[in-house]
């Protein structure tokens, strides 16, 4: 839909992929979450940066932005994102902008640093019909999908924040095993109130009275996720799965649903949220995942990768120096 006396940006929403992290729908995540954050539109490009503050001084985080129109765009943003990082005392500006152009267009003091926002992406094509999906999985992921119902699982979808701690067990019974952090109940609740999000669950119930030791209890959680909508994409987002039931086809119930659910809703595109880069080997942390995603079939997606903009280069300095100690620490 175009703004009333503003063509030039009627032009933008046609010509950008806007990804979600980059919208004002995002920015109010970030407001909810008490974050500071800063939106800014030109006629060539748009981002959203978000205030991190650290000991040793503050930097502005753009994930998967900017969004530009072309190389003028990028310097465009660049040059609005630089007055606010000045203002807000910034030793660096943290961007990752999913056209892999931009790394053409770099300034000179940028670095490449590790990825947060995952650099490489995988999505399935929704405006096909649904048996072509179905035919584009892989046998495997066919044939769970054919049974999962037969084996007493039931997905719902909620938008009941008590709910939500569901995801919280599950998340934190594989992060302590992994030895990483889980989202705080609180963010998840947050990201669940926002409109663009649902939570999906998957539970055990069978039709017939089991006394099996090895199935699960009836009407427990086996496995939920949040799912995101925007500008026709949903995405794949925080999910965790019971790794003791895993001959119960729990995750591709979910996605299952999940994928023909926002086909059934008029979305074109689902997004899986990250996958090994082309050619990783099987010793990669997200090979096993990475293979299940493409099991879905659906083609990859390259992005530029996450990139500093250094604007302090001594407070720069002592920032990764503060960030290598504070890890070995943890």
């Amino acid at each position: 839909m175009c703004l009333k006396g503003k063509k030039a940006f009627c032009a933008i929403i046609v010509f950008m992929n806007i990804p979600i992290t980059q919208s004002k729908s995002w920015q109010k995540l970030q407001n909810d979450l008490k974050e500071t954050s800063f939106f800014e539109q030109g006629t060539d490009y748009q981002y959203l940066a978000i205030l991190k503050k650290t000991p040793v001084g503050n930097y502005l985080y753009l994930p998967y932005g900017p969004v530009f129109q072309d190389k003028t765009g990028f310097k465009h943003a660049l040059t609005s994102i630089q007055t606010i990082a000045k203002q807000n005392k910034a030793i660096f500006i943290r961007i990752e902008p999913q056209d892999p152009k931009a790394t053409s267009y770099l300034p000179k003091n940028s670095v490449k640093t590790k990825d947060l926002d995952p650099k490489d992406t995988w999505v399935l094509d929704l405006t096909q019909d649904q048996a072509t999906i179905i035919s584009n999985f892989s046998q495997g992921t066919r044939t769970r999908y054919n049974n999962y119902a037969k084996k007493g699982l039931v997905v719902e979808s909620t938008k009941d924040t008590d709910e939500i701690k569901h995801l919280v067990d599950l998340q934190n019974k594989i992060y302590r095993t992994k030895k990483l952090n889980a989202f705080s109940e609180n963010y998840l609740k947050t990201e669940l109130m926002q409109p663009f999000a649902m939570l999906y669950l998957v539970k055990y119930q069978p039709k017939e009275p089991t006394t099996d030791e090895n199935l699960p209890a009836t009407g427990q959680i086996l496995a939920a996720s949040l799912f995101f909508d925007y500008q026709g994409t949903r995405y794949y987002m925080q999910s965790a799965a019971d790794g003791d039931y895993k001959r119960l086809p729990a995750t591709v119930a979910l996605l299952t649903t999940a994928i023909f659910d926002a086909k059934a809703k008029g979305l074109k595109t689902f997004d899986f949220w990250g996958i090994a880069p082309d050619g990783a080997s099987k010793n990669h942390p997200w090979y096993g995942f990475t293979e299940f995603k493409k099991s879905f079939g659906g083609s990859a997606l390259h992005y530029a990768g996450t990139y500093d903009l250094v604007l302090n280069s001594f407070k720069y300095r002592l920032y990764k120096i503060f960030r290598s100690v504070n890890r070995l620490l943890h």
